[in-house]
């Protein structure tokens, strides 16, 4: 209930961050879930966030893409819907873009 309103704002960006940023998020999260329950090192990340119903990072950062996303079609403004229009796009790097979460 802490951390969590400062790494999602802005969350609909975060689709354009380095893998490795996503993940030291991650392991902080699991860090202190496992802290709040002292939870022994052999439990699972997995089984930690299952049985406390706690979503994975990656998995708020994909439904609050998809939330954007349904935004964005159902805004006024025509300019807000060419953001997802990705035809003249030119990949050189394998970085990933906000509307590839969805």
């Amino acid at each position: 209930m802490l951390y969590r309103p400062v790494w999602t704002y802005g969350i609909q960006l975060w689709g354009c961050a380095a893998q490795s940023t996503i993940a030291v998020i991650q392991c902080f999260q699991n860090k202190v879930l496992r802290d709040i329950v002292n939870a022994p090192w052999y439990i699972r990340n997995t089984d930690l966030h299952r049985d406390l119903k706690m979503e994975m990072v990656t998995a708020v950062i994909r439904r609050f893409a998809r939330k954007h996303e349904a935004r964005l079609h159902q805004h006024v403004n025509v300019e807000a819907i060419q953001l997802l229009d990705n035809s003249a796009l030119v990949r050189r790097l394998e970085r990933t873009k906000p509307f590839e979460l969805v």
